[in-house]
């Protein structure tokens, strides 16, 4: 895959002090809020139409109509903005899911409908799926703070669709390995190495997990 080519610092990149001006942890004014919302739609339909390759940092400037110095102060890099657009996928997700909850009888259950359902929206926009996927392939320890907020975000659909708010170690243990199964799985499908019911056949089994972390479960 060529590497895309990037403006030079001395025109483009931000200074430390900008970054962390907008770091997950500082909150953004309205107006900032706003763009950065243009931006991360601007990236979304770049992939949905040509995937990884067609999220080019210039083009997104000049679709979400923001400099391209302003752009690289938000995301210094296509794959730290591909992450974050990844947990805004999976925060619109979220919200769809609360609206319609997952019918389950058993928490293994909903958990295994709620990515599921999740795994078939992203199977809608099979571009957009595997230019997300790819960026969280290719994410360094630079983009750590990106990442962990797409697993946070997926965790906290798992503990929603599971109905614990205050889950134990061993819970959580279980969460993490069901996340990691459900990644795997999405790249296994968007490289062609497993079908739809296999896919399916894993988030089930793996979700199974749910029930030996159950207080007073046998072991």
């Amino acid at each position: 895959m060529p590497a895309e080519s990037k403006p030079e610092a001395s025109t483009v990149r931000p200074s430390s002090s900008a970054l962390s001006a907008l770091s997950p942890s500082a909150p953004l004014t309205e107006r900032q809020e706003a763009r950065r919302r243009r931006i991360l739609h601007a990236s979304a339909q770049l992939a949905s139409r040509g995937g990884f390759d067609a999220v080019q940092m210039r083009e997104v400037a000049e679709s979400s109509q923001v400099a391209l110095g302003t752009l690289y102060r938000y995301f210094p890099s296509k794959v730290h903005l591909l992450v974050a657009t990844m947990q805004d996928q999976l925060e619109h997700m979220h919200g769809t899911l609360r609206k319609k909850p997952p019918a389950g009888d058993t928490a293994a259950e909903r958990v295994a409908e709620t990515l599921m359902r999740a795994f078939r929206a992203l199977q809608r926009e099979p571009h957009l799926a595997d230019a997300m996927v790819r960026a969280l392939t290719f994410a360094d320890r630079s983009v750590s703070p990106e990442v962990d907020q797409v697993s946070r975000q997926t965790t906290v659909i798992i503990l929603d669709a599971m109905g614990l708010e205050h889950p134990t170690p061993e819970q959580l243990s279980a969460v993490r390995v069901i996340e990691h199964t459900w990644h795997s799985a999405l790249i296994t499908w968007l490289s062609g190495r497993a079908s739809i019911a296999q896919v399916k056949i894993d988030i089930e089994t793996v979700c199974r997990l749910i029930d030996l972390t159950e207080p007073g479960a046998h072991r």
